[in-house]
C-alpha cells in the first residue's frame, strides 16, 4: 500500500511550482458540453477559477491548458483569465505536456497538473504536484498527490491556486 504524501511534502512540492497546467473538461468545467440549436457549444466556468489564475499570474506562475478538443468557447475563457499557453486539440497529452515544459523552461518538479480522467494519469504521475478534482475517476484520485475538495467546474482550480500561493507565501488577503 502506498502512503499518501505528508502535508510537509505537499507544501514542498507546491513551493517548487513555476507552472500550472490544467485539463479543461472536468477541471475548468464540470465536464458537460451543451450543444445549442444553432450547432454552437456551451460550457459553464466558475468565476472564482478565473481570479485564482490571475492571482497566480501576478505571482509569476504561468498557467496553461491542455485539451483534446478544439473549442472557441474554451479559447475565449482562457483569454479572459489571462492564460496565454493554450494547447487545444492535442491528440497526445504527454507530448503536449513535454512541449509545454519546453516552452516554459520547466522541469517536471516545477509543474503542477490538475486532471480528472484517465488521459490525465501520465501527467498527474509525472508532474511535481499532481492534483485531482474531487469527482475525478478513482484511478486519477489514487495517483494524485492531492485530491481537491471541489469538483471540476466548481472552484477546483481556485482551490489549487490558493494552495500553491499559500505554500509559496504569496497569498495576500
Amino acid at each position: 500500500m502506498v502512503m499518501p504524501p505528508s502535508a510537509a511534502d505537499i507544501d514542498q512540492r507546491a513551493r517548487a511550482v513555476k507552472a500550472l497546467l490544467l485539463d479543461v473538461d472536468g477541471v475548468l468545467t464540470d465536464g458537460r458540453v451543451f450543444y445549442l440549436g444553432d450547432g454552437q457549444e456551451a460550457r459553464a466556468f466558475h468565476v472564482r477559477d478565473g481570479l485564482g489564475v490571475q492571482l497566480l499570474g501576478a505571482a509569476g506562475i504561468t498557467v496553461g491548458i491542455l485539451s483534446g478538443k478544439q473549442s472557441e468557447v474554451v479559447r475565449r475563457r482562457a483569454e479572459e483569465m489571462g492564460i496565454e499557453l493554450m494547447l487545444l486539440g492535442v491528440e497526445d497529452k504527454v507530448e503536449a505536456y513535454e512541449n509545454a515544459c519546453k516552452q516554459l523552461d520547466c522541469a517536471d518538479e516545477e509543474v503542477a497538473y490538475v486532471g480528472d480522467d484517465l488521459p490525465d494519469l501520465p501527467l498527474i504521475r509525472r508532474s511535481g504536484l499532481g492534483l485531482a478534482v474531487a469527482d475525478a475517476a478513482a484511478e486519477v484520485r489514487a495517483a494524485a498527490h492531492i485530491v481537491l475538495r471541489a469538483n471540476g467546474g466548481q472552484g477546483a482550480v481556485r482551490e489549487t491556486c490558493e494552495r500553491i500561493l499559500k505554500a509559496q507565501g504569496n497569498w495576500r488577503v
